[in-house]
């Protein structure tokens, strides 16, 4: 069964920057995607950025520039988000995706509050 942990998130003032982690177990399949979503209170749940295992990335237009996606090449199962330049609609509940054989799957979440 596939488990996603998801760390690294907290309270930060505008402009600092946050790295989030999330360790993914239970893939079975080498050619998967992995990423990250976020939910502020209110919305709909929408997407950050995602990376394949080809290390190809995607990124939501608004985040473009301030956040970088990346994989751990050793452990391909470990996806970064790091997040500089935080603004406070970047407040969220971020949750780590991940595909394995095309199949989705969620982490419980990490809060990012960006506040002054």
């Amino acid at each position: 069964q596939v488990q996603l942990v998801e760390s690294g998130g907290g309270l930060v003032q505008p402009g600092e920057s946050l790295r989030l982690s999330c360790a993914a177990s239970g893939i079975t399949f080498s050619r998967n995607s992995m990423g990250w979503y976020r939910q502020a209170p209110g919305k709909k749940r929408e997407l950050v950025a995602t990376i394949t295992s080809d290390s190809s990335t995607n990124y939501a237009d608004s985040v473009k520039g301030r956040f970088t996606i990346s994989r751990d090449n050793a452990k391909n199962t470990v996806v970064y988000l790091q997040m500089n330049n935080l603004q406070p609609e970047g407040t969220a509940l971020y949750f780590c995706w991940a595909t394995d054989w095309s199949r989705p799957y969620w982490g419980q979440g990490t809060q990012v509050t960006v506040s002054s």
